[in-house]
């Protein structure tokens, strides 16, 4: 009877730890060039898909900066309140089949996100194959 309970109890506590790591909340972005901190993105999520909004810039220099290179509707937006990652959806332990904007360069990739481990996630931008494209970590903010 003591194992039976046991049992129970460590499948419930597990159960809780990996609903607690969800890719939802503030996470740090990286200068891929650089390594330094860039920005505050708040992934979260809408109608069943998931988004990200730029909510900080980190950078005192690049705060009123606006994405002049972008097409549509997000053309000379300013880069903070900007939603730069769009409409992806749960696929097992990952989300995809949306985009991810990169308001420096204009372009929109088709994206991934998966969490690796509960405060890193793992962003993959690609173009056509996802073999094409990169992989950025962010660090979960508490």
């Amino acid at each position: 009877m003591k194992r039976i309970i046991f049992t129970f109890l460590m499948t419930a506590f597990v159960g809780m730890l990996s609903m607690s790591a969800q890719v939802t909340g503030k996470w740090k972005t990286f200068d891929d060039e650089t390594g330094e901190a860039k920005s505050i993105v708040h992934v979260y999520e809408e109608g069943g898909k998931v988004y990200g909004k730029v909510v900080e810039i980190l950078n005192p220099a690049k705060k009123d900066k606006k994405c002049q290179d972008c097409k549509g509707a997000d053309k000379d937006k300013p880069i903070l309140g900007l939603i730069i990652i769009k409409g992806l959806s749960k696929d097992g332990d990952s989300y995809s089949d949306g985009d991810i904007l990169d308001p420096n360069k204009g372009k929109l990739y088709s994206c991934t996100i998966k969490l690796d481990g509960k405060d890193k996630l793992k962003v993959r931008g690609y173009m056509g194959v996802s073999l094409l494209g990169r992989t950025q970590y962010w660090t979960r903010v508490k």
